[in-house]
């Protein structure tokens, strides 16, 4: 038995709102503190992005912040700082693993890991940027950087079969080093925000009877909420009394209000910017929507799923291994606003489909995305990574 407990560094580029974040603060405070020593290590966020800190720090979790590690798609001067700064850390901690989340700390800290000489290094992908982000170009030489940057992983890890499978399709690795382990989240409050009902309409001086369509996430390009507005435009003109949720916040923020006012409908929308309280704002949508260009396994989709809330999403990136189109959620084609309108007015109109649709996503999503599975599943993972490799504790 292992008497000494085995170090983990996990590197974040930053705790921005979002799934990554609830996943690594989840793993490191939650992995069993007499088996795992566990460092949280993360970047800053970008303007407009919220953070989770708190969470992280109400966790107990005092994560060591490396200012100049930003998560973005380009290199600039300020990354071989943060390489630097990562590499005397790690020479510091001597951690047995190295586990990186989200691209740019898998750039830096798969560098820094392998000049420190760690035994064992781990790079989670929730996602990718190896489509639909960026120019040809550079989308080109993203995929050969990560190419490169996997001959330095012992083990990679996808989040859904669909990320694996882009993975594969990218020549990024071979299948049997990819690792499929989803996503844990703390889903009780969800499940459970049957009892808030009401509250976040009563807020909004909205009846029970008006429809209510939202959208939660970084107002972000690959996020498309144009199409969530233009689809909203043809829903409000179908059904007047209809009004829109965009939780979130972002760089394409204004423009979007502006296109919200383009299209008529700015006195149907809300711009909420980041809320806490999204068990009260699940509790009273009749419809989640998500519309992006590409996806890893969005957290606002398995939220509103495990509040019993039916989702349509576009189906791109991990979306079909997520949603049962018509058994646990709706898939509509991507970039398609009359397809994404017409499916939002069919839960709209037929409530016992739509009720149907929640209640058996929401038994589906809490058994699969629960907390406790994601922690046996790292664990298991990181003990057999540890044995393969003969690594001495």
């Amino acid at each position: 038995m292992t008497t000494r407990p085995i170090r983990i560094v996990r590197v974040i580029s930053r705790l921005n709102i979002g799934g990554p974040s609830l996943h690594v603060t989840a793993l490191t405070a939650g992995l069993d503190p007499g088996r795992f020593q566990s460092t949280l290590v993360t970047g800053t966020e970008n303007p407009g992005e919220g953070s989770m800190l708190d969470l992280a720090e109400a966790r107990g979790i005092k994560p060591v912040v490396i200012s100049e590690m930003v998560g973005e798609a380009q290199l600039k001067g300020r990354d071989a700082k943060a390489v630097a700064r990562l590499y005397r850390l790690l020479r510091a901690e001597r951690p047995h693993i190295v586990h990186t989340h989200t691209a740019k700390a898998g750039f830096l800290g798969r560098i820094a890991a392998r000049l420190a000489r760690v035994p064992i290094v781990v790079h989670t992908y929730h996602g990718h940027v190896l489509h639909g982000y960026y120019s040809r170009t550079k989308t080109q030489v993203l995929r050969r950087m990560e190419q490169t940057l996997a001959r330095l992983t012992d083990q990679i890890v996808a989040v859904s079969d669909q990320v694996k499978r882009d993975l594969v399709t990218y020549r990024v690795a071979k299948p049997d080093k990819i690792k499929i382990i989803p996503l844990g989240l703390d889903l009780a409050p969800y499940a459970e925000s049957a009892t808030l009902r009401g509250q976040f309409r009563r807020e909004l001086e909205l009846s029970d009877t008006a429809p209510l369509v939202g959208i939660v996430g970084r107002i972000f390009p690959i996020k498309n909420h144009r199409l969530f507005l233009d689809a909203a435009a043809r829903i409000a003109a179908a059904e007047p009394r209809a009004r829109f949720i965009v939780v979130g916040d972002g760089l394409l923020r204004k423009a979007m209000e502006q296109h919200a006012h383009a299209l008529g409908i700015r006195y149907s929308v809300l711009f909420a910017g980041w809320r806490r309280d999204l068990p009260r704002i699940y509790a009273d949508l009749d419809v989640l929507v998500v519309s992006s260009n590409n996806e890893g396994t969005p957290v606002s989709a398995i939220e509103a799923m495990a509040a019993g809330r039916p989702v349509v999403a576009t189906r791109v990136g991990g979306l079909p291994d997520l949603i049962t189109d018509g058994k646990t959620g709706r898939l509509v084609p991507p970039r398609d606003p009359t397809a994404l309108a017409d499916t939002v007015l069919e839960l709209l109109r037929d409530e016992p489909y739509a009720c149907a649709l929640g209640q058996t996503a929401s038994a589906d999503v809490v058994e699969r995305f629960a907390t406790a599975r994601l922690l046996r599943d790292v664990q298991a993972l990181y003990m057999d990574l540890l044995n393969r490799k003969g690594v001495r504790l």
